[in-house]
C-alpha cells in the first residue's frame, strides 16, 4: 500500500533497528528526517534510484558500506557529513553502545525511492515501512521546527544544531570552519542566476565562505547549522 507523503510527518515509523521520523519537510522538494539506530544495529544494504541523500552525524560512531562490497566501509564518527549520489547502495552500523543518532536529507522526496540489495531482517523484497510500524508521535522531546521563525535552537539528547535563515554571506562567513550547513531551501546563485548549491547540499563553512567571493543567495537559505 502507498502511502502519501505527507501522513509521514505525524509519525514515528518503528524499524528493526530503531526508529526513525520526518523533523522538516518542503512539500516534494526535501525531507529531513531523524534516525535512532541501536548498538551493533544496520540498516539495510539499500540505494535510491532517483533521490540524492545526505547524512550528518549527530551523535555516537558509524561504519557506513558505500557501494555492494564490504571493502566500502568507512567509519565516521560525530559531527560528520556524506553525500551519497542517487544509485549508490549504503548501509549504515551503530558502533555506540549508547545508539548513534543521524540526520538523513532526501531530494527529493519519496519513502518509495527504495530498493534493498540485502537485510539482516528478512526485509529485502519488502517496501518502505507502513501500517503496523507507525506510531504517533507524542512527548516533549519530539522535535518540531517553526519554520516562520528566523532562527530556533533544536535540542536532542545532549546535542544541540540550529534552524536559521539568511539572505546574505555576511554571517554565515564568520561561523567556525567546523560548522556544518545543511540547505533546507533556497539557492546559492551566479550573476545569469544559475544555481550552484540548493536543497538537500551539506557543506562547511569554508565552502561557503570561498562560494561567497563570487557567489551570492538568491532569494533566502534556510538550513540547519551543525557544530562541533
Amino acid at each position: 500500500m502507498k502511502v502519501k507523503e505527507s501522513v509521514y510527518d505525524n509519525f514515528i515509523i518503528k524499524k528493526p533497528w530503531g526508529r526513525e521520523y520526518v523533523i522538516y519537510r518542503n512539500k516534494k522538494e526535501i525531507a529531513v528526517t531523524i534516525l535512532f539506530i541501536k548498538y551493533k544495529k544496520s540498516t539495510s544494504l539499500h540505494c535510491h534510484p532517483k533521490k540524492k541523500t545526505g547524512f550528518v552525524l549527530l551523535d555516537g560512531k558509524a561504519k557506513i558500506q558505500l557501494g555492494l562490497y564490504n571493502s566500502g566501509q568507512k567509519i565516521f564518527n560525530r559531527h560528520s557529513k556524506l553525500m551519497i549520489r542517487n544509485g549508490l547502495f549504503h548501509k549504515t552500523t551503530s558502533l555506540s553502545k549508547k545508539g548513534l543518532i543521524a540526520l538523513e536529507f532526501e531530494t527529493p522526496v519519496d519513502k518509495n525511492d527504495l530498493v534493498r540489495f540485502s537485510d539482516s531482517f528478512g526485509r529485502k523484497k519488502l517496501p518502505y515501512e507502513t501500517g503496523k510500524f507507525f506510531e504517533k508521535k507524542r512527548g516533549k522531546d519530539i522535535i518540531k521546527i517553526n519554520k516562520s521563525a528566523q532562527s530556533q535552537t533544536i535540542k536532542v539528547k545532549n546535542r544541540v544544531f540550529y534552524y536559521e535563515v539568511h539572505k546574505n554571506f555576511k554571517k554565515i562567513i564568520k561561523y567556525k570552519d567546523t560548522d556544518i550547513f545543511g540547505i533546507l531551501s533556497g539557492t546559492v546563485v551566479d550573476s545569469q542566476n544559475k544555481s550552484v548549491l540548493n536543497s538537500g547540499d551539506i557543506v562547511k563553512t569554508g565552502t561557503l565562505r570561498k562560494l561567497s567571493k563570487r557567489f551570492k543567495i538568491g532569494k533566502e537559505l534556510k538550513l540547519f547549522r551543525f557544530i562541533k
